[in-house]
């Protein structure tokens, strides 16, 4: 593991994954170990939601899979950012409302569209995250 092709990648995407791997990590926390609808949930699911709104803002310049596409750079992953905000508005509108399920959906969502399917295509040959991890 080397952190070489992440410190030479675009600014985007440098601000794309100091944004992603946080939000992560504490959606990670939110959905399997805070006690939900405690102060402290709230507070950092506020900063989660942010997080990933920062997250899927910066995606919008990060062209690095179909740089050439017809459709300026983005490519069919683009998809998961109006994703990501509808996500983002139905949970905070579901906590807020305390529609619980309308919350517990959207952040399911957000978490696995986003963290999961999105993370998880970072990582395949060719790309920043598959060089850090894997040297390739």
């Amino acid at each position: 593991m080397t952190l070489e092709p992440l410190l030479h990648a675009p600014l985007a995407v440098r601000v794309h994954v100091a944004t992603v791997v946080p939000a992560a990590l504490i959606g990670t926390w939110l959905i399997v170990f805070s006690r939900k609808g405690a102060p402290l949930h709230r507070a950092l699911g506020y900063l989660c939601l942010t997080l990933m709104t920062v997250t899927a803002v910066t995606t919008l310049w990060v062209h690095q899979l179909m740089p050439n596409s017809p459709f300026f750079g983005l490519s069919p992953v683009h998809l998961l950012v109006p994703l990501t905000f509808w996500a983002v508005y139905n949970a905070i509108v579901g906590a807020r409302a305390h529609d619980i399920a309308r919350h517990r959906r959207a952040m399911l969502a957000l978490y696995i569209g986003g963290v999961f399917v999105a993370g998880g295509l970072t990582f395949i040959p060719g790309r920043i995250m598959g060089a850090v991890v894997f040297g390739h």
